[in-house]
């Protein structure tokens, strides 16, 4: 995909940058992997719990499939398509016993190729097998954690995993945080990186473009007055005046909430936070 530049001959263009979207292949999602999306609003019982949270166009959820169920059966890719949900695309695969099914589109992929999930398969983008086996220096994404879990790290645009080493039932990940992590061998994940890598440059140029993804302004702390937050008040311009809170009076940097019960830091090796 490329970038489109806009000429700043109005205030929403002067700082505007789009993709072409030239690698989509079709306009028109499949209709039987759609199903309906419920808009929260940013409120739980209609109480606000999502500040920034609101409004944004109407869309339908692509069912995607995260597990790679279909084992050792051939697909074929015939269409690339955006996802409104999330920031790759996807591609729509046509499998031989007549099931279609969306998974998330690697750089590589193209209308006319096969794909397949087995215990063992080509290395090549878009195909899914277990980690362990996979040859060390492979890119990967769309990892599962737990064995039969489905993919749960790695799918944003622009992402992949490196497979470092392997260490008895364990393989070490360098995930794109540069943290080093185990994940046993039978987990598994797709071959390659996932594609869509000019999103990080867009810019939106307006606010508008925000509302329409459904995000709304964020008004700073210490430009409200203190009954609004613990930042506000005081007289001309004035910092926070304390250790960083949210509007509820907890702590908004630097504080760990992280449970160590629940933690999976036994398989982490190298964090990310030297």
């Amino acid at each position: 995909m490329s970038l489109k530049y806009y000429r700043p001959i109005s205030p929403s263009l002067r700082h505007k940058i789009s993709i072409l979207f030239d690698d989509l292949t079709t306009s028109k999602p499949e209709k039987t992997l759609l199903t309906r999306l419920n808009k929260t609003g940013g409120r739980v019982n209609g109480k606000v719990t999502a500040g920034r949270k609101s409004g944004g166009h109407k869309r339908h959820l692509r069912i995607i499939d995260f597990k790679r169920e279909k084992k050792d059966i051939v697909g074929r890719v015939v269409s690339i398509e955006y996802d409104p949900n999330r920031t790759s695309n996807v591609a729509l695969v046509f499998y031989k016993d007549g099931e279609k099914r969306y998974i998330l589109a690697p750089i590589g992929l193209v209308v006319g190729d096969t794909v397949i999930s087995a215990q063992k398969a080509e290395i090549k983008p878009g195909n899914a097998l277990p980690l362990g086996s996979m040859p060390i220096g492979t890119v990967v994404h769309n990892i599962e954690l737990m064995p039969d879990s489905g993919g749960q790290i790695v799918r944003s645009a622009g992402t992949g995993a490196i497979v470092a080493a392997r260490e008895g039932k364990f393989v070490h990940l360098k995930l794109p945080s540069k943290e080093v992590r185990k994940v046993h061998v039978s987990c598994f994940a797709t071959v390659g990186q996932v594609g869509n890598l000019d999103w990080k440059n867009v810019s939106f140029g307006k606010a508008g473009a925000s509302r329409h993804r459904g995000i709304k302004p964020h008004v700073r702390g210490v430009a409200m007055d203190p009954r609004s937050h613990p930042h506000g008040g005081g007289e001309a311009k004035s910092g926070e005046g304390m250790h960083p809170k949210t509007a509820q009076g907890k702590s908004a940097r630097g504080t760990r909430t992280r449970n160590k019960k629940k933690t999976s830091g036994k398989f982490i090796i190298s964090r990310r936070r030297k």
